[in-house]
């Protein structure tokens, strides 16, 4: 019997494409049988904050609604139903503890379902994974 591959991304931004980004391609892996783990570190980790709406990057931001349109036209979910689908297909999802601790940000603060984990922790996720993906 073939073993599960394993995928391990990191995400070190916030805006909305690498929001979108890692939602798609974390849940395409999960969906393909694949173990995921999305690990979220500096900027990144305000995608895991309680109602978070991330933006496009700086001047296209004015243009984020208008993409949410052109997805939903296509059959797109939004991201808070990228997350809540992620959980569904059992990614795993983390919070850097260190980026935590320098930007202020709180277990609280984060929404449901997130492990707080150490970069060395992520390393070994990592180094046993299949394939890595870096977004940011």
């Amino acid at each position: 019997m073939a073993e599960t591959k394993k995928f391990a991304m990191v995400v070190s931004e916030g805006s909305f494409d690498k929001a979108m980004m890692s939602m798609m391609m974390g849940n395409t892996a999960a969906s393909m049988g694949i173990e995921t783990h999305i690990f979220y570190t500096f900027f990144g980790l305000n995608l895991l904050k309680k109602g978070t709406k991330p933006k496009l990057p700086g001047m296209m931001r004015f243009f984020t609604g208008s993409m949410i349109k052109k997805m939903k036209g296509v059959g797109m979910e939004g991201y808070q139903e990228q997350m809540a689908m992620a959980k569904e297909l059992g990614v795993k999802i983390y919070a850097c503890s260190t980026s935590m601790e320098m930007m202020g940000i709180k277990k609280e603060d984060l929404v449901d379902g997130i492990t707080v984990l150490g970069a060395a922790a992520f390393l070994d996720i990592g180094a046993d994974s299949d394939m890595q993906l870096f977004i940011g």
